[in-house]
């Protein structure tokens, strides 16, 4: 069976390419389609799979561009040919879903998100861009939108990454989804014996995870927080820190374990669709304060693997940070970590196998059904038609 993984953009190893490192678990011998592809970037597992680009690559720049160049990732995603393939998994975040798939052949998405940028974060995003941007976005994205929308027709079975996303599929696609967490692998992460006196923010800097709020918070606190992450808001917030926020920027692997190890709770400000850093911190032991919206909500315990807090603001989660302090020794590191294993890689694998082999079992099922109509028809029609004889009128022919 040929197999196409089909991802938006390869140009880093955040949550959805680990999805596409599984998806590979699965099936060593897929091919790879995505727009723009940075082999540098990405793990050796990906870069062992034959990884075919969109005319995009040949843009210059694009690689680190690729997100300008969303009007043209329509064209792009059409065309590639996957003529032939016997089953298209789409990972999806930005259009990946946006292929054209054979008649026959099955297409499941699994989706970390329908475009933030078009949909429910569209203003934010606006609020943000550049000036070429914020002129030519109110635009594009109500054509952006349509095809969005047209182009979730082409998908068999959608697959969510968390019930919050799930719920998104539904209203701006009106289609159901199958819930299925993403994989964190949780046997990389492990306890420490040392917990040190800092708190812990990580991930990409953006400014919707609103690590504005727990670098305020703390500054005017005093606690000490270290910062992990790039991005092109770390000016601004390097300007609004105190000194007890640290900036470490973009870390190897080794020291990210060791910080959520040690750290005594991990900071979580933002919604996140699902959020992989906030398992990867309880996978380590350590309880997570976060905002108590989207993922965070089908991932921490509040009281047993960490503290959730209602509302965006300064205010709140100092108050949450607070309340943290006063129950800290309540928290089990090792009650938290074995909380961690309901989302490990073997249970994403276990799941997506389940469905993919109820979408190939599907399709058998109809091409039986439909091989079935037309021998009957076949049959139907090889019999000689009964001659049709003028029935007799009753009435005499009218003379003209």
């Amino acid at each position: 069976m040929r197999v196409a993984i089909v991802h938006y953009w390869l140009v880093s190893m955040r949550g959805g390419e680990k999805v596409v490192e599984a998806l590979c678990d699965l099936y060593p011998d897929a091919d790879i389609f995505t727009l723009v592809y940075d082999p540098s970037r990405v793990s050796e597992k990906i870069r062992s799979h034959t990884v075919k680009t969109s005319f995009l690559q040949r843009i210059p720049g694009a690689v680190r561009n690729y997100q300008s160049l969303l009007p043209l990732m329509p064209f792009a995603l059409e065309s590639f040919d996957l003529s032939g393939y016997d089953l298209i998994l789409s990972s999806e975040s930005g259009p990946a879903k946006g292929i054209i798939p054979q008649p026959h052949t099955p297409h499941i998405c699994y989706c970390h998100s329908p475009m933030r940028y078009i949909w429910d974060h569209y203003q934010t995003y606006l609020s943000t861009a550049g000036r070429l941007q914020r002129i030519a976005m109110p635009f594009m994205a109500p054509m952006l939108r349509s095809w969005d929308v047209n182009t979730s027709t082409r998908v068999d079975r959608f697959v969510a990454n968390s019930h919050h996303v799930a719920a998104r599929i539904r209203k701006y696609y009106r289609r159901p989804a199958t819930v299925l967490y993403p994989p964190v692998n949780v046997a990389d992460f492990a306890p420490s014996r040392e917990i040190g006196d800092f708190y812990l923010c990580a991930g990409q800097i953006v400014p919707y995870k609103r690590l504005d709020i727990a670098v305020a918070a703390f500054t005017k606190m005093g606690r000490n927080l270290v910062v992990i992450g790039e991005g092109k808001g770390i000016a601004e917030l390097k300007r609004q820190a105190g000194p007890t926020v640290q900036f470490l920027g973009r870390v190897a692997f080794s020291e990210l374990k060791d910080k959520l190890a040690r750290c005594r709770a991990l900071i979580f400000p933002g919604e996140e669709d699902f959020g992989i850093v906030p398992v990867e911190a309880m996978a380590s032991g350590r309880p997570v304060i976060a905002f108590g919206s989207g993922g965070a909500l089908e991932t921490v315990v509040p009281g047993r693997t960490g503290i959730l807090f209602d509302e965006q603001s300064v205010e709140a989660l100092i108050d949450a940070v607070l309340e943290f302090e006063a129950t800290e020794r309540s928290f089990s590191p090792q009650a938290i970590r074995t909380h961690a294993g309901w989302f490990s890689e073997e249970r994403f694998k276990s799941g997506m196998r389940q469905i993919i082999d109820e979408e190939l079992q599907n399709e058998r099922s109809h091409r039986a059904v439909t091989a079935d109509a037309v021998t009957r028809f076949d049959l139907a029609s090889s019999i000689p038609p009964t001659p049709i004889r003028p029935r007799k009128s009753a009435r005499p022919p009218i003379a003209i």
